[in-house]
């Protein structure tokens, strides 16, 4: 299966279990795996045989941005199953979120998750 390939796409959201993080906001930061068939999109060249990867990113980032969720969980679901349900060649999606900004006292890179969903046939 093809992929199409969008990393470290960069957010700000308010998105967090804590009440401040629903206040302050933070930043979150995203890669995205759209699985399906571009053999067709390869032999015309036409935009119109693909998955346009800008108007997925823009779905992607009113979510985020305009959404608010609890859990990193509850928004990468969201995304994964928007983008399902907005882009019919869409066969899979890999979404996983970055959060490093996270509310945890230490030392580290981000905290984040990693959700697989498929089309239903």
């Amino acid at each position: 299966m093809d992929k199409i390939i969008m990393k470290n796409l960069g957010f700000y959201g308010y998105h967090g279990a804590l009440v401040e993080e629903n206040v302050l906001g933070q930043k979150f930061f995203l890669d995205i795996e759209i699985y399906a068939d571009l053999k067709k999109a390869g032999d015309t060249d036409n935009v119109e045989d693909t998955i346009h990867y800008g108007e997925v990113y823009e779905l992607i980032k009113s979510i985020v941005e305009e959404k608010r969720f609890k859990l990193i969980e509850s928004l990468a679901e969201n995304i994964a199953s928007s983008v399902i349900k907005g882009f019919s060649k869409v066969q899979e999606i890999v979404v996983t979120i970055k959060k490093p900004e996270a509310p945890v006292p230490g030392i580290y890179d981000y905290f984040g998750v990693e959700v697989r969903r498929k089309r239903n046939e």
